[in-house]
C-alpha cells in the first residue's frame, strides 16, 4: 500500500505545472534593483534567502547590501513567467524574458546589481 501511495504522489508531482520566469529583488533602502531569469520559479525566493543568508550568493554587491541592511530589506517579485511544459529551449527562452526587462530597468552601476552582459543585450 505505501509504494502504491507513493507512485501515485510521484506521478502528481510529475503532471504539476512547472514556470520559467524573470525575477527582481528590490533594495528598499537604497533603491537597487538585481534581475534574474531562471528554469523553475518554485520555491525559488526560499533558495534565494538562503544562499543570502549563508553568504553564498554569486552576486557581490546584491550578496554585500544584504549583509549590510539584512533581509528585511528586500522585497522579491516575479516580473515574467511562462509555463515550461512548451519550452523546447529553456537557456534560450529564460535568455530572450531577460532581456527586455534588462533594456527596461537598466539595473546596473548605481540602479541595480546586475553587470552588462553583451550577450543580452543584443
Amino acid at each position: 500500500m505505501e509504494k502504491l501511495k507513493r507512485k501515485e504522489l510521484q506521478e502528481q508531482y510529475k503532471q504539476m505545472k512547472t514556470y520559467m520566469g524573470v525575477i527582481q529583488i528590490a533594495n528598499t533602502i537604497n533603491g537597487k534593483i538585481y534581475l534574474d531569469s531562471y528554469p523553475n520559479l518554485k520555491n525559488k525566493w526560499f533558495t534565494l534567502t538562503m544562499q543570502l543568508n549563508q553568504g553564498r550568493f554569486a552576486n557581490a554587491g546584491l550578496q554585500n547590501d544584504w549583509t549590510l541592511f539584512g533581509e528585511e530589506a528586500f522585497h522579491y517579485e516575479v516580473l515574467e513567467q511562462k509555463e515550461t511544459d512548451k519550452v523546447t529551449d529553456i537557456r534560450w527562452e529564460k535568455k530572450q524574458m531577460l532581456k527586455p526587462w534588462l533594456a527596461k530597468l537598466q539595473p546596473y552601476g548605481e540602479r541595480g546589481y546586475n553587470k552588462r552582459q553583451p550577450s543580452l543585450e543584443q
